[in-house]
């Protein structure tokens, strides 16, 4: 009988898989190529997760825990004097540069299945995870709590739509110009009060 895997170990799998999917994609993967694809049997993955529903579970469960540490990593996020539109931007440049560039695809492609319903289960958590940290960031800022998750989710579904316009045209000129405009659109609601 196999020895159970300690917890490190299996986060460890988790995050290796993790990036091979942002290299490769999440749509059509299988065990075999995806254990070929991080240097491990299949026997590995097996040992780790049912099945490779119970891999995609604990693959989104991972990337929520990921995306709310690099969330709670942002500068200033915490400070009411830091404007809503700055962390938008900064968000945006680290998302769109060279360390981050595979993982938000990969965030994008996720998101784009689940609202396809070709994820075996419901949507991703860290969908909702976004919109309550950035309505925490704006309740910080003086916005009322009954508006707040209200105006996260529309400047989060701006924000990822507008990623998904660039990834897809490569017109980063215009999806910058409308990103100023949902900043300018956040920091009056903010400045504001609601």
């Amino acid at each position: 009988m196999p020895r159970p895997a300690s917890p490190e170990r299996r986060r460890e799998v988790i995050d290796a898989v993790i990036d091979q999917l942002a290299d490769t994609g999440i749509g059509s993967f299988s065990l075999r190529t995806l254990s070929a694809g991080i240097g491990q049997s299949t026997r590995v993955l097996t040992h780790h997760f049912a099945d490779k529903k119970a891999l995609l579970a604990a693959v989104l469960e991972r990337l929520d825990e990921r995306q709310q540490v690099a969330l709670r990593s942002t500068p200033g996020w915490h400070d009411p004097e830091v404007k809503v539109g700055h962390l938008v931007r900064s968000a945006w440049e680290r998302n769109l540069g060279p360390d981050e560039l595979a993982m938000t695809r990969l965030f994008r492609e996720i998101e784009g299945l689940a609202a396809a319903g070709r994820l075996p289960f419901p949507g991703a958590a860290f969908v909702r995870g976004r919109a309550e940290f950035v309505a925490s960031c704006l309740v910080r800022r003086g916005l009322p709590e009954s508006s707040a998750l209200i105006k996260a989710t529309l400047l989060n579904s701006g924000f990822s739509s507008l990623q998904s316009d660039y990834l897809i045209t490569g017109d980063k000129e215009r999806a910058e110009a409308a990103l100023e405009e949902l900043c300018t659109w956040i920091d009056s609601c903010v400045g504001n009060g609601g």
